[in-house]
């Protein structure tokens, strides 16, 4: 069962949201506020998928519902929807943990093509955690990447990923000390169809180096590489 907790508090975008949910084939929860979903979370014994939470909420706000759900579930997608305004929200929102973000107004088609993709993501992760977690790891210096229990450990201790995350280090990992593009990247982790522009890439970036650097402001794993992207630098380069 394909289940998603949508929180928005003006009722026509939840209800159009909702409509278009339930035609794709998703059983959906509906919260009027950051309050109620984050105790209707809390409450559902199945367990969700993927939510979908509204910047701008009554009692509480979207990015703090994000937090807390992220804290509650490093698997679960969640999606922000925001107004063109709120720039600044959607990075925080992405810095919370958040996996991608919808700007409205929004098509049913655009917004099912995130759905759909997040989902797919986390499916992917449920999957490998539930296999065999002994082998198919990478090695990287200091960082063992196993590619099956979909985990990061650094000298042995374990850093928690999102899927998005996961994706994003996978691929340097089968790409070290190569210059990957913000457009391979995107391509790579959110899809060749995907509607959204680089700079969820380079939010992306600045949170998973906050987990893997010694020092984030002066990064020597995942570094720029200016005008282009990124790179992992392993210490044998």
């Amino acid at each position: 069962m394909k289940k998603v907790l949508v929180a928005e508090d003006e009722e026509s975008i939840r209800e159009f949201i909702v409509i278009n949910l339930s035609r794709s084939g998703y059983t959906v929860e509906q919260a009027e506020n950051g309050l109620v979903a984050l105790q209707k979370f809390k409450q559902d014994e199945e367990g969700f998928d993927v939510a979908i939470l509204d910047i701008m909420m009554p009692e509480l706000d979207g990015l703090a519902v994000c937090k807390e759900l992220r804290k509650l579930s490093s698997d679960l997608g969640i999606i922000m929807l925001s107004a063109k305004t709120q720039e600044m929200d959607k990075v925080t929102g992405l810095l919370f943990g958040a996996d991608d973000y919808v700007t409205k107004p929004f098509s049913p088609s655009e917004l099912m093509a995130r759905v759909d993709a997040v989902y797919r993501r986390v499916e992917m992760t449920r999957g490998f955690k539930k296999g065999d977690s002994s082998s198919d790891s990478i090695i990287l210096d200091e960082f063992e990447l196993n590619l099956r229990n979909r985990t990061l450990l650094k000298s042995g201790n374990m850093i928690e990923l999102t899927q998005v995350e996961f994706q994003i280090i996978e691929y340097f990992f089968r790409n070290p000390n190569a210059a990957l593009s913000r457009n391979d990247i995107l391509k790579q982790v959110w899809g060749a169809n995907y509607f959204g522009d680089e700079k969820i890439v380079d939010v992306n970036i600045r949170r998973l180096r906050m987990k893997i650097e010694d020092n984030p402001s002066s990064p020597t794993r995942l570094v720029t590489i200016w005008g282009l992207g990124y790179k992992w630098i392993t210490s044998e380069q």
